[in-house]
């Protein structure tokens, strides 16, 4: 039964960076926020007590100097602190330097620490400064500095910050999410191995993590017991394939010499014929994984076992394929697929009319792969039954289960198409019969 897949999935090294880079780009949002609000009235305090020092020492020391140190002073102040003192006129024209609620915090400090009467501009006449009013005795003079004592951290500077925030934070993220996910990735490629029939899992019996340490210590096991299986599955198989072929062999020489009757000794030799051929079966579906694979001519492996159907009361096979194809495999893998695909057509894919199999065998190019139809005409499967032809030992119907066989032809085809990269997949026609299409890589 195949496993629906979700329509978006992430690997878990992705969900794990994803999950950390979310909660750690809240908690820089959140520090960011934090800190702009720590920073933001003290800074604005900071920078009234700034100008509030200055205005008391520009007002003290203009109190006690005479009219001649008085200009000196001035003077000093002007080219050594960009300050300068200037008197207020009547008709001066100023503008409120309060705008936004930093510029309301200081104005509020520098009215408190200097007192009700002061005056905060951001422009006097036209001219855009610092301005403080304030009164010496009587006289009124305005202070110009500098507007930028007064701004707070520029949006360029959080910026900055921000941004450096948010580079470590994906560089922890892509750290932590490594060393999370790579165990279970050691995990993954030792398990697509003994999928690969690769039975040697190495995996870190010594790692710091004990969840993950007991996992490998099961699987390491595991894998060890997996390659026991195999090891006596084979011998297992190869002792039953031997011993039950003596016997077999015995039986035929008999019944070839005492069975006097000939329609009797025809049908057990073809009984024993098909043991034999069962035996067969059963050993090319238990074969080890491994396969060497190279260019192959599947043109020429098509053609060499079509041959071998010669009877043409029983199938006839017809071929429409481009000489040369060639494709990445082995030439007696590819002979066992086509072999066991004409079978079964011979077997379950006779026409209801005529009782006779007629396979068409022909090919596209698709990308770097080349797909290969074998199609017969006969009843087809039922629609529900179709994924599971492929299972060992599994007939379509019951018209499929009164031929003689072992149920392994489809499922061999897979496993040897599985060896050498390829695939199977079945279908059955709008008009009738059965459609199986073979994909292979272009050599």
């Amino acid at each position: 039964m195949a496993i629906a897949r979700p329509p978006f999935a992430l690997n878990l090294f992705w969900r794990t960076f994803f999950l950390l880079g979310l909660l750690l780009f809240g908690g820089v949002f959140a520090w960011v926020q934090t800190l702009r609000q720590l920073e933001f009235e003290p800074r604005a305090v900071q920078a009234a007590q700034q100008i509030a020092s200055l205005v008391n020492l520009s007002r003290a020391a203009l109190r006690f100097s005479d009219g001649i140190n008085r200009i000196a002073v001035v003077k000093t102040m002007s080219d050594q602190e960009a300050v300068k003192i200037l008197p207020r006129e009547p008709g001066d024209r100023w503008e409120p330097f309060e705008t936004d609620r930093f510029t309301r915090l200081v104005a509020t400090d520098l009215r408190n620490r200097l007192g009700e009467g002061t005056i905060v501009a951001r422009t006097v006449n036209g001219v855009d400064a610092l301005w403080v009013g304030f009164n010496i005795e009587r006289d009124p003079y305005w202070m110009q500095a500098e507007s930028a004592r007064l701004k707070p951290l520029t949006p360029g500077t959080w910026f900055v910050w921000v941004a450096i925030a948010l580079v470590a934070t994906l560089l922890g993220s892509v750290m932590i999410a490594r060393l999370i996910n790579r165990p279970l990735q050691n995990l993954s490629f030792a398990a697509s191995r003994i999928r690969e029939g690769e039975y040697d899992s190495r995996l870190d019996e010594s790692t710091i993590t004990s969840e993950i340490r007991a996992v490998n210590i099961g699987f390491n096991r595991m894998a060890r017991e997996l390659a026991k299986v195999e090891e006596q599955r084979a011998v297992m198989l190869a002792g039953i394939s031997h011993d039950l072929r003596t016997p077999l062999a015995r039986l035929r020489l008999e019944a070839e010499i005492s069975v006097a009757d000939d329609e009797a000794r025809r049908n057990m030799a073809a009984d024993i014929d098909q043991l034999d051929a069962i035996i067969d079966k059963f050993m090319d579906y238990a074969r080890p994984d491994e396969t060497r694979t190279g260019p192959v001519d599947l043109t020429q492996v098509i053609v060499r076992e079509a041959a071998a159907f010669r009877d043409t009361s029983q199938i006839r096979i017809s071929l429409r394929l481009t000489p040369g194809l060639r494709v990445k495999g082995d030439d007696t893998e590819l002979g066992r697929v086509f072999a066991n695909l004409f079978e079964n057509a011979r077997r379950y894919g006779r026409s209801i009319d005529t009782g006779i199999t007629k396979v068409k065998v022909t090919h596209v190019q698709v990308g770097d792969s080349i797909i290969v139809t074998v199609r017969d005409y006969g009843s087809g499967v039922p629609q529900e039954k179709l994924e599971h032809l492929t299972t060992p030992f599994f007939r379509g119907d019951a018209a499929r289960t009164a031929a003689t066989g072992a149920g392994l032809g489809l499922a061999i085809v897979k496993k040897s198409l599985q060896r050498m990269d390829g695939n199977l997949e079945l279908a059955n026609a709008r008009d009738g019969g059965l459609i199986a299409h073979i994909r292979l890589k272009r050599a």
